[in-house]
């Protein structure tokens, strides 16, 4: 793990401890990602992002509304996927970026308990899984 990815995984395991988030948290995680967390807190700020569990299994998965006019919903787990063209190009292929926008924004939701939690079967999620 670098160490980029270590001081963000504490800093998210401190905001996850206390469902709140401080003015230095977030100076921390607006340095290590930059414009990608600003546009983050403006999906969260909106309330665009939905964590869609299956139940029995507890399984989970985000949906995160973007920020184009075209409202698109991507789908993304918060440390290892997005299906969004970011993920694949700045992160995937270029390595530009620790995660994209709706990680982060799925991340800081969660962390915070202010996502819009969905139940599911689970076969509707395994359903929406193949979709990928």
């Amino acid at each position: 793990m670098s160490k980029c990815s270590w001081v963000a995984e504490s800093v998210w395991k401190d905001i996850e401890s206390t469902n709140s988030v401080t003015d230095d948290q977030l100076s921390v995680l607006h340095f290590l990602f930059g414009k990608n967390f600003e546009r983050a807190t403006r999906i969260v700020d909106q309330r665009c992002v939905k964590r869609i569990s299956g139940e029995p299994s507890g399984r989970s998965i985000f949906q995160v509304v973007g920020e184009s006019r075209r409202k698109e919903e991507y789908l993304c787990f918060l440390e290892h996927y997005c299906s969004c063209y970011s993920f694949f190009y700045d992160i995937v292929n270029r390595g530009e970026q620790l995660c994209c926008k709706h990680q982060l924004a799925a991340r800081l939701s969660a962390s915070t308990s202010v996502c819009i939690d969905v139940k599911v079967s689970d076969e509707e999620l395994a359903f929406l899984l193949s979709k990928l």
